[in-house]
């Protein structure tokens, strides 16, 4: 059987725009609380949220923000990004994701590519100074007619700006809005070159957050616990309008993941559901207070980002009580689900696979030569097409061209195999993969091996210059607190008789951390210079 699956037609696509939806919900559910800031206890109900987001949207109305201008966005985590998040959206502006992590090169490269005319900006954020970085490239952004600072006189100056227009001012700008205008531009966190603009309209962000919520089971009693940072699709996507398109609550935790202030609110707020990368999970249940959290409120959440250990998986279903807990997959350029398991699935799907396709999606597995589609069980490039994929890249044809063809599918890069039952796995990157003598290995089945060690609590697996082999594997290992540290002559041990010898890393180096985008994604590109550095090994792969 070839390796293609249609998702289900059933509920129908939202054909709303992202206010229209959310007045929707306001006018059913207006009394239900729509948004909790833990850090501050600021609450808002769906009817004052509704309210500061035409308040915001009036002010943006009143600076000269039309529909189709950019306006971006560049702070942590809290209450001012989700309120610009749906006032962007009720007048048709084109909200930019700005990331948190950015420093100057990066941020004026957003700002310029993007063409912003006004940025909503944190002062600073832990060591980042906003203010100071914004000033400094402000000189060279000659579109960027304003800046304001959320928290000071200048929040509270727009907002006011705009009150003395009339109460129809935002009805009428959402009346010429379609669900396949463009909404949101999200940069692409890539490890080479500049990031790439995907630019995502109502129709495609909209749907995505209520479907996979509503693959979660999620109603106007969820509550959400969301760490993820709002400036990707995990927060503002399956997190925020995943939410606000069941009238579930979203419960902002703090500004950036902390795991023991993540932890103590789940409790305090009743969470019924926490999103996070797996690296998230692994420091909620390392940290010290995980035993004494009651966290017997929550039912589900979300996993996604990278792929999840086994292990960690089963702490979420038994000691976290996430019996219902999903595991997600996709990418910012289908904004983002793909996949997603379901809730009546068994434990081994909902850890061994990343899920099958989404509703109203289609996936194949092609093989990257050819672009044939491969027998199921076949590993090859995961492509995927339907309301989901973004319009393109911001101002960039030729590239939006290289990702998606002339039928429509997206070519993600991604390696996965489908198996008999439908359900897909990730086996590496087309650019993670490994050839060592002629032989393709995958670093994700290695990595699962090596997780069942029980001295090792992360590992990632990269392949590294050889003389001989053209590339050999080289582990990278977070020990686990207190055990002793492994070297290359242990591992080989652990592994010999149940990996084949061509699997067995050559080389193990021990580390506090792994180099990551904000995301959660591995920086394998980076870990693989950092090893050949350290290793003395010659960068020139030998065929």
């Amino acid at each position: 059987m070839e390796s293609y699956a249609r998702g289900e037609t059933g509920p129908a696509l939202l054909e709303e725009t992202i206010g229209g939806n959310l007045e929707r919900i306001v006018a059913e559910r207006g009394d239900r609380e729509a948004m909790v800031e833990f850090a501050t206890g600021r609450r808002w109900t769906y009817a004052e949220l509704d309210r500061d987001v035409d308040d915001l949207a009036r002010g943006l109305v009143a600076a000269g923000i039309e529909k189709g201008d950019r306006v971006g966005i560049w702070a942590p985590n809290c209450a001012e990004w989700t309120i610009t998040q749906y006032a962007t959206a009720k007048i048709g502006a084109i909200l930019v994701n700005v990331n948190p992590s950015y420093r100057t090169h990066e941020l004026a490269y957003a700002v310029n590519q993007s063409g912003l005319r006004m940025l909503v900006s944190a002062e600073s954020f832990k060591t980042s100074d906003y203010r100071a970085m914004v000033e400094e490239t402000a000189s060279d952004s000659p579109r960027l007619d304003r800046v304001v600072y959320i928290g000071t006189s200048d929040w509270d100056e727009l907002v006011a700006s705009g009150r003395d227009l009339p109460e129809s001012t935002v009805p009428d700008r959402m009346a010429v809005l379609r669900p396949d205008d463009p909404i949101n531009i999200q940069y692409t966190s890539g490890t080479t070159g500049y990031p790439k603009g995907a630019t995502l309209s109502h129709r495609n962000i909209l749907n995505n957050g209520f479907f996979t919520t509503e693959l979660l089971g999620f109603t106007e009693v969820d509550r959400l616990c969301i760490p993820v940072p709002f400036y990707h699709c995990f927060g503002m996507v399956m997190g925020n309008l995943g939410c606000t398109s069941h009238g579930a609550t979203m419960v902002i935790p703090a500004a950036g993941f902390e795991p023991e202030t993540t932890l103590r609110c789940i409790e305090a707020e009743k969470c019924t559901g926490v999103y996070g990368v797996p690296t998230m999970f692994i420091a909620m249940q390392n940290n010290p207070t995980f035993p004494d959290v009651d966290l017997t409120s929550l039912r589900t959440g979300l996993m996604a980002g990278s792929p999840c250990p086994v292990e960690v998986m089963k702490r979420c279903v038994n000691d976290m009580h996430m019996a219902e807990v999903g595991i997600a997959y996709g990418m910012t350029e289908t904004s983002p689900v793909s996949t997603q398991t379901r809730m009546d699935d068994d434990l081994e799907r909902r850890t061994a696979t990343i899920g099958r396709v989404h509703p109203h999606v289609e996936i194949k597995v092609v093989d990257p030569v050819s672009g044939e589609t491969v027998e199921r069980g076949e590993p090859g490039e995961f492509c995927t097409r339907g309301y989901s994929v973004m319009l393109g890249y911001w101002e960039d044809p030729e590239k939006t061209h290289q990702a998606i063809d002339a039928d429509g599918w997206m070519h993600t890069g991604d390696l996965a195999e489908m198996r008999e039952d439908g359900y897909a796995n990730i086996v590496g990157r087309i650019k993670d993969m490994v050839i060592r003598g002629g032989e393709n290995v995958y670093p994700r089945e290695i990595e699962e091996f090596l997780y069942t060690h029980p001295d090792i609590e992360d590992v990632q697996v990269i392949g590294v210059p050889d003389e001989r082999y053209g590339e050999e594997l080289c582990a990278w290992i977070r020990m686990r607190s207190g055990a002793d540290p492994l070297d290359a002559e242990k591992v080989r041990e652990f592994c010999t008789g149940k990996l084949a010898h061509y699997k067995i890393p050559r080389y193990v180096m021990l580390v506090d951390e792994f180099p990551m985008t904000v995301t959660g994604k591995i920086r394998k590109v980076q870990m693989r210079q950092e090893t050949a550095e350290r290793l003395g090994l010659t960068e020139e792969k030998h065929a």
